[in-house]
């Protein structure tokens, strides 16, 4: 293969900006985005092609879910090759001109990293399957003796979040039952051993090779789950494995990750660029969450939290105060995330009671959740520190509930008690234009698409919604244009509360110098009267404001300013 060329980077001259504190960052799920070549399949082309438009709205960066080889067991979160580009996504020269595009348009790109397992395809693990027990390059993995007579019961009791057992056993060279291998997930997703050299020294090799091609930083998957805790100790009087609500058990947010953390930090040091690390830690806590963006380690965290808060004052209120009061002593920007690619679109998880989770089956009330989801997201965007935006929630979609079952690719879907399995509902490929599927993700008239989109979708494409007043995409572009001018928006730590009726929240951000800008948010179902607290700049929904006195209608969110 030849070696690609390396990307240039646009800050290597440029002062630090810590540009992440308050960054508007898109995720883009490869697979859904945009289809270059017609083969249903989204890809990096169809990606560079479409930047343009996340320019457009407003965005500073983009990050992009896996796109290395793999055998697609869980859609590219098992890989084969960190090194190398799955060819149904291009080849690496792709990604180089994609990562170079994007910065020749003002964007940075963060790219997923997969560092708690890999694919069961590769090299290594193959290696160690070949070679059989003692091999030693089994101890790069989690491979032990069975319990029981003949070994024929899994060394403890860990459950797989997707379902069923975190043991898999293998056979020997000669056929007979072998030992056994962890995997937290899928069975075609062994763990790695962080306790073993050669893992922490590849995995730095891997960074390097990427932050050298000129990414801007990685979305760390898993990143609470790279230790474990000594012995492997069964899980006993634990809940079951699931990602958030639990304490930590011996599987998740072991203490000694943040030595990892610590030496990742240096290697991002050693670029120019303000290169950066987001881990994905569904800790048990937002204090423990606040452990990963210390100084010294990572530089975002998930606000996974507030992801899962449901859609009440008080909730909402507990939660983004505790996630600011968290992340103050560790000097760490809090983050705002609504939806993203293993989780029910917000748009859909508002239409429905609370209590249900973040994966859920029924399609709810359409038009109270997309009324929610707007008044959630220009909440979301007047908060301090970095928001997360999932593709496609700028339209409003919702998820699609109803997808026949044959088509189902979600490893969860198939393993049951794990994780619902039904993360395939917001992965279906976003409408960019025309009438009928596939709505522009290709430019094959009739095209394929690997997920069916609905009809409906025609009226909710990037084109139908363009220029349209009071779309949701018009309302996205206003609000991410705002939040860059507005002096009081942004990072700074800056909220304060002020005295509101119930079921609504009222607060302010003033900077040093400039105008003050106000928020307020019904979360009821019903009008309420305010005092009129400056002028209108937007509201998610339709709002007649007075000289003295303002209506909120019910699940809307208006944005205030005292210039």
């Amino acid at each position: 293969m030849t070696q690609p060329l390396v990307a240039t980077h646009p800050a290597h001259a440029s002062p630090a900006t810590d540009w992440w504190r308050e960054a508007v960052i898109y995720q883009v799920y490869p697979r859904s985005f945009a289809d270059a070549n017609g083969d249903g399949m989204g890809d990096l082309p169809g990606i560079t092609s479409r930047l343009p438009y996340l320019r457009d709205l407003g965005v500073d960066a983009v990050w992009l879910s896996p796109f290395y080889s793999s055998p697609q067991a869980d859609a590219g979160y098992d890989v084969a090759d960190y090194r190398v580009v799955d060819p149904m996504f291009g080849t690496l020269d792709d990604a180089v001109e994609l990562i170079g595009e994007a910065h020749r348009l003002g964007l940075r790109i963060l790219v997923d990293l997969v560092p708690n397992h890999c694919s069961d395809q590769h090299v290594w693990f193959q290696q160690a399957l070949r070679e059989g027990p003692g091999s030693r390059i089994r101890e790069r993995f989690h491979f032990r003796d069975g319990k029981g007579p003949a070994g024929e019961l899994a060394p403890n009791d860990w459950e797989s979040v997707f379902g069923g057992p975190a043991w898999t056993r293998t056979k020997n060279p000669d056929g007979t039952p072998g030992e056994w291998y962890l995997h937290l997930f899928a069975p075609q997703q062994p763990d790695f051993n962080w306790e073993h050299r050669s893992v922490r020294d590849e995995f730095g090799s891997i960074l390097r090779f990427w932050l050298d091609l000129g990414v801007d930083g990685f979305r760390i998957d898993v990143a609470h789950g790279l230790v474990k805790a000594d012995g492997l100790p069964d899980l006993g009087d634990h809940e079951r494995m699931r990602l958030l609500g639990n304490d930590a058990g011996p599987c998740f947010d072991q203490d000694g990750v943040h030595e990892i953390y610590r030496h990742w930090n240096t290697v991002f040091a050693e670029y120019a660029g303000e290169r950066i690390g987001v881990a994905e830690a569904w800790a048990p806590t937002l204090e423990r969450t606040a452990n990963y963006v210390r100084p010294d380690e990572l530089h975002q965290a998930f606000n996974f939290q507030y992801l899962a808060t449901a859609w009440q004052a008080g909730p909402l209120r507990e939660v983004i105060q505790g996630t600011l009061d968290a992340m103050r002593p560790v000097g760490a920007p809090a983050t705002w995330v609504l939806s993203n690619h293993d989780v029910t679109r917000h748009a859909t998880r508002f239409a429905n009671p609370p209590g249900l989770g973040t994966q859920i089956r029924e399609a709810g009330d359409r038009v109270l959740g997309l009324r929610r989801a707007r008044a959630a997201s220009l909440l979301m965007l007047a908060l301090p520190g970095s928001a997360y935006i999932y593709q496609g929630e700028e339209l409003g979609l919702p998820d699609v509930t109803d997808l026949p079952d044959e088509v189902r690719q979600d490893p969860a879907y198939f393993r049951g008690a794990g994780q619902d399995g039904f993360r395939d509902g917001c992965r279906v490929p976003i409408p960019w234009s025309g009438t009928s599927a596939p709505y522009g993700f290709n430019q094959v008239e009739d095209g394929p698409s690997w997920l069916p989109q609905p009809e409906a979708w025609a009226n909710l494409s990037v084109e139908a919604q363009t220029g349209r007043d009071g779309s949701a995409l018009e309302m996205y572009r206003s609000a991410l244009a705002l939040r860059r001018s507005h002096p009081s928006l942004g990072g700074t730590d800056n909220l304060r509360w002020l005295p509101s009726p119930d079921g609504v929240l009222f607060f302010e951000r003033t900077a040093e110098d400039g105008p003050t800008f106000l928020c307020t948010v019904n979360v009821t179902d019903t009008p309420v009267t305010i005092d009129t607290p400056g002028k209108a700049l937007m509201a998610s929904n339709h709002t007649t404001t007075g000289n003295a006195q303002t209506v909120l209608p019910a699940d809307t969110t208006v944005w205030w300013t005292t210039a």
